[in-house]
Order: structure tokens, then sequence, then C-alpha cells
């Protein structure tokens, strides 16, 4: 929820709820809080099946496209589930499910979504509608996550031509900040009515860049600035209650140009906790392939992101787990990041807690 918000009781009766789970955690079982990686969606992986028989993973990505359907994708999450150990917090499972060509669940009981440029044209009450029933889908396959909406702005169809991770896949809900922020928060609103968490992405915006973090180095943002027009649709999900912000990992040269903002304290803290009064959980995008930080220790990608700020790392191969598990355990035999970690693990957990998971 917003910092500007008032608690409910229902909202302090997690709070509570999440800090006593907190209290009876080890380190390790703090840190697993903090780590989310992928399966196919196709089936449960024995990799990730095996990190979280043995407590070493919170949360976990349905990752690739499916045509199995709502019944057997529920079959597969359940499987997931199962495999947590006893009394341990139940997996946040998540999928990106935005439409046109990211859509990685569907088949049976899952409507094709159009893409995110068809949804703003339509209008926000249609839209509410309509994303309110693509949610209840989820929710009935057992994926209480989603990654998305989308809330980067294209300057227009031409440059939208030249912005890869964004505009060339129509992953824009349109091409002013007024637009996507209107028909953003319809989606975070349908969501949460559907009983699933939704996710704003890619916080401070990949709408301006000219090329694919997942698949190229150097990425870089020229124009944003930490009150650019462009964060107006992420001001509008926090005021909305969105209980969730992914990071890009471009560098935004006139925010902090000498770190991803996925790395970095100035954008993750300063601007979007402290400025934008975000104080939910801050995921990264995937750390694991993405080449943008391709020169970045695997370890140090995890523990440069929660000493930023962040709380859940994103990487897609579960192979990677291992490794940053125990550069997080290593570094927090330092007393400051140990707090870092436990106020991570905290905001995870009252996610959770919300979201009936524990």
């Amino acid at each position: 929820m917003p910092a500007s918000s008032s608690s409910s009781p229902a909202e302090d009766r997690s709070v509570v709820a999440a800090r006593a789970a907190l209290a009876r955690m080890s380190a390790g079982q703090k840190v697993a809080q903090l780590l989310l990686t992928a399966t196919s969606s196709q089936a449960a992986s024995s990799a990730l099946l095996n990190l979280l028989h043995h407590g070493e993973v919170g949360s976990v990505i349905l990752n690739q496209h499916s045509s199995l359907g709502r019944t057997a994708t529920r079959q597969i999450v359940h499987q997931l589930q199962a495999a947590v150990p006893s009394g341990a917090p139940a997996l946040f499972v998540s999928t990106d499910q935005e439409g046109g060509v990211v859509q990685d669940l569907n088949g049976p009981g899952f409507d094709t979504i159009p893409s995110a440029l068809q949804q703003g044209e339509l209008s926000v009450s249609v839209l509410r509608q309509r994303a309110e029933r693509w949610g209840r889908q989820l929710k009935a396959a057992g994926i209480n996550l989603t990654l998305g909406p989308v809330l980067d702005t294209v300057p227009g169809p031409v440059a939208a031509q030249h912005n890869p991770p964004i505009g060339q896949l129509d992953r824009e809900f349109g091409y002013t900040p007024a637009v996507v922020a209107s028909h953003g928060v319809a989606v975070v609103k349908a969501m949460a009515s559907a009983g699933v968490d939704a996710t704003a992405k890619h916080f401070p915006g990949l709408g301006r860049v000219t090329g694919n973090t997942d698949l190229t180095a150097g990425v870089t943002d020229t124009q944003t600035t930490a009150t650019d027009p462009y964060l107006a649709p992420f001001v509008a999900a926090i005021k909305s209650g969105i209980p969730f912000v992914m990071m890009s990992t471009a560098v935004y040269v006139r925010i902090d140009p000498a770190n991803p903002a996925a790395l970095s304290h100035r954008i993750v803290t300063t601007l979007l906790r402290d400025r934008l009064g975000f104080d939910g959980v801050v995921i990264s995008d995937d750390v694991g392939g993405a080449a943008q930080v391709a020169s970045v220790p695997v370890g140090k990608r995890a523990v440069r992101f929660v000493a930023a700020g962040g709380d859940i790392v994103l990487t897609v191969d579960p192979a990677q787990i291992p490794v940053m598990r125990a550069a997080l355990l290593s570094a927090m035999k330092q007393p400051g990041f140990a707090r870092l970690v436990d106020a991570a693990a905290l905001r995870v957990l009252i996610a959770k807690s919300r979201a009936g998971l524990i």
C-alpha cells in the first residue's frame, strides 16, 4: 500500500502475522523469501522442486509459452506449493500474462488477451471488466502474482519502432503518460478484485531506450529524470495501492549514471521508496540471463539489489540460486546488511500475509 494510506484492521493483522513469521525464521529462511526463480509453464522442473524441498526459494515464475490450459496449469502450481517445507509461507507463483506476444499461459480456460496497445484503445471501464476476467482465470489456475501491467510510456508510434523491449512488441497502453496511467491502474484494480497481486514495470521506465536489457549490454536512458512526467503512471499505480514494482536494469544517466536501476540505491530507495512513497515489494527484472548485468558476478547481483533497497531477486536460471543465496548469507555477517535482509523479508511476508499465504 502507499505510505500515505491508512491501515485497516485487516492490514494490521497481516503485519502482525508477518512479523511473527519473520521472528521464527533463520537467516537462510529469510534469504529464501528474497529469491524467485523459474520453471517451464509446462512442467515443474526437478531443479526447482529440489530448491523448494530444501526451502531455498520463496517465489517462482511459470516461464515460457504453454498451451496446456487452466486445469493442467493448476496441477503444476499445486505440485510447486506442495513442495514447500511444512510451516513455511506458501509461494508467490507468478507469470507474464500481459497480452499480445507476452502471454505465457494459454489453452482451455485462458482467454487470448489483446496487446496492451489494443487494450489502451478500450475505455477504462471496459478494460477493467475484461482484465478482472483475465485475473480470475489466473487465480483459478493458482497464479497469485502477475508480472504486469507494463507502465512504460513510449513517446509515439515512430519512436516505438526503435524501442525493442516495449514499442516493437506493442506492450505500451498508449503514447502518453495519461493513457498509460489510466489503463494501467484499471488493470491493477481489476487484478486486485480477482485476488491477484499486480506488478508495475519497469521502473523508472523503458519506453525511451533503444536496446533490450535481456539481450544487450549498455542499455541507457538519457532522458528520464527524478521528476519526469513519464513517471506519472508509476505514481498513479502506487496511489492505487499496487503491491509490487519491478525495477528496470537500464542505466538512467540523469538519475544515477553509475548503476543499473535495479542496483541503484538512488533509484530504488531515494526515488521509488522515499520520494514516491512506495512501501511494497520491489522485485528485479530478470538478473539471471540479462546481458545488461552479465558483467556483474552472479552473487553480487543479488547483494547489490538488496543493498539498493530491493526485496525479491528474479533469476530465470535455478542454477544461480545457490550462488545468490550464499552471497546474501555471507553479506549478512555485516549487521547493516542483515537489517536490510530483515526489512526486505518483512515486506515480502506482509505481502504474503495479505495474499493469504501465511
